[in-house]
């Protein structure tokens, strides 16, 4: 029985066909993807993906990461320490939701069907509710313990726990503006997310400058200030995402209705969701041994890995929309049973992807000494942070290509797979070998650096063979 209408909604649209209901797509932001160039579909796509990329991994990170580090070292550390280890936990569960939701609507708008995506979308909104009640709780009630749980310096526990506290309280926006774009993005809509960002990060860098360092008259929160204001922009992002959902300014229209829980909907979103976040987890599991052996050799090692690895964040944020913006073509191609559309999306996404990741992580290896000296004045830092980052740069020539594999064969719809193998290549081959070549060698942290791009090239050879398999292709025709 079909639900009935809501205050505003006409009797008639409900018993409309769907082509009469839903315009066909066209324009910048309503692209008919499964149709057309794949280079000016992927464009369509990523631009938007990257500006947001640039803005929020580039411009919004350098700015947060210069405000706190006017705040010391120490602040720094207790910093990026919470936000990639413990506070990573909580995204990698919201990034698989996203994913997950990201690829049911592709496939979900690829087939026509654009009812069933607005009722993933709403389903996926109710699951982030919940998400984000839970998330506050477990942040609220054991900072301390999930702080130490990446074994920090003992003088990081001072600054960090507030921080965790608070960041896992306001832990809702991240939810919130990560469904958003998802939503959109599935539905081929890029631009919209990246208009709200615009505000997002507008607001939440003037909201930090105030609250970390009491202008303007307000109060000097100090780290906490940075928590604090990048919910400001969060919650402001919100708003705007439920008046662009709700109104009827996107292709996806959300009413009321498609909030009330479906378990079964919500089941297939966790079910995909699951595997998709156990890969993401697995990886930061990697960063919590590695963080924990850094602190094995002090002080200046920890902090110099917590900054390279803010800095090391900055290249994937802005060029992984890319691999997302491809997730979203070949999701729509399977939708639309068109496999060898997907193929090609893959090949243009490589040829994006590889590019513009290559070229940022050419800079940052080139540039590497004066990009730390905004960060920090100790030399020994400075030293040991540079190190890192020739890995880092090294390994991104092999996560390149990994972005797109992995993303692509979410977005057909395979999770299994690729969570297994990222599993087994951090439990099974980094973290091993990260111990042995610290503990059994004299090569100290250096260890650590290649354990990270072994894990690299591995993740890449096992996921791109199974890519080129075809197999994920035909398990999707049947799906």
């Amino acid at each position: 029985m079909s639900p009935s209408p809501e205050p505003g909604e006409r009797e008639t649209d409900e018993a409309a066909p769907p082509a009469s209901r839903h315009p066909a797509p066209s324009g910048w932001r309503h692209r008919d993807l499964t149709q057309g160039s794949l280079v000016s579909s992927l464009l369509v796509l990523a631009l938007p993906l990257i500006a947001s990329g640039v803005l929020g991994g580039a411009v919004f990170q350098i700015f947060d990461l210069t405000f706190v580090s006017r705040l010391g070292e120490e602040a720094i550390a207790a910093v990026v320490i919470t936000n990639q280890t413990v506070r990573q936990v909580s995204l990698m569960i919201v990034m698989g939701a996203s994913f997950a939701t990201q690829s049911l609507i592709s496939r979900a708008i690829g087939n026509d069907d654009l009812e069933r995506a607005e009722h993933v979308a709403g389903q996926s909104i109710s699951l982030g509710i919940g998400l984000g009640i839970l998330v506050a709780l477990v942040g609220g009630l054991f900072p301390e313990t999930l702080f130490s749980l990446a074994g920090p310096n003992e003088s990081f526990y001072a600054t960090g726990v507030p921080y965790l506290r608070l960041v896992f309280l306001l832990h809702f926006g991240v939810i919130g503006t990560l469904l958003f774009g998802a939503i959109l993005g599935g539905a081929g809509d890029t631009t919209t997310p990246l208009l709200v960002q615009v505000v997002q990060f507008s607001v939440a860098i003037a909201a930090e400058w105030v609250l970390i360092f009491g202008n303007l008259g307000a109060p000097a929160f100090g780290v906490q200030g940075a928590a604090l204001g990048i919910a400001c922009g969060q919650l402001v992002a919100m708003c705007l995402g439920v008046a662009v959902l709700f109104r009827g300014h996107s292709r996806v229209h959300l009413r009321r209705r498609h909030l009330v829980p479906d378990l079964p909907v919500m089941g297939e979103i966790l079910r995909i969701a699951g595997p998709s976040a156990l890969q993401m987890i697995g990886g930061v599991a990697m960063t919590f041994a590695f963080i924990r052996l850094a602190g094995t050799f002090g002080e200046q090692v920890q902090t110099a890995y917590a900054i390279g690895l803010r800095l090391g964040m900055i290249v994937p944020m802005v060029c992984f929309p890319i691999a997302t913006a491809c997730a979203t073509l070949v999701g729509q191609a399977i939708g639309a049973g068109d496999v060898p559309r997907a193929w090609r999306a893959i090949g243009v996404g490589i040829v994006v992807h590889a590019g513009i990741m290559w070229s940022f992580a050419a800079g940052m290896f080139w540039f590497r000494v004066q990009i730390l000296g905004f960060f920090s004045d100790d030399p020994e830092v400075i030293r040991i942070g540079s190190e890192y980052l020739v890995y880092s740069s090294a390994a991104f020539i092999f996560l390149a290509l990994y972005f797109v594999f992995f993303r692509s064969l979410q977005g057909a719809g395979e999770f299994l797979v690729p969570m297994a193998i990222t599993l087994t290549n951090s439990l099974l081959v980094a973290i091993p070998l990260g111990i042995f070549l610290v503990r059994a060698t004299s090569l100290g942290p250096s260890g650590i650096w290649i354990a990270q791009l072994v894990s690299a090239i591995v993740a890449t050879t096992a996921t791109g063979i199974w890519l080129a398999s075809g197999r994920w292709t035909r398990r999707a025709a049947h799906s």
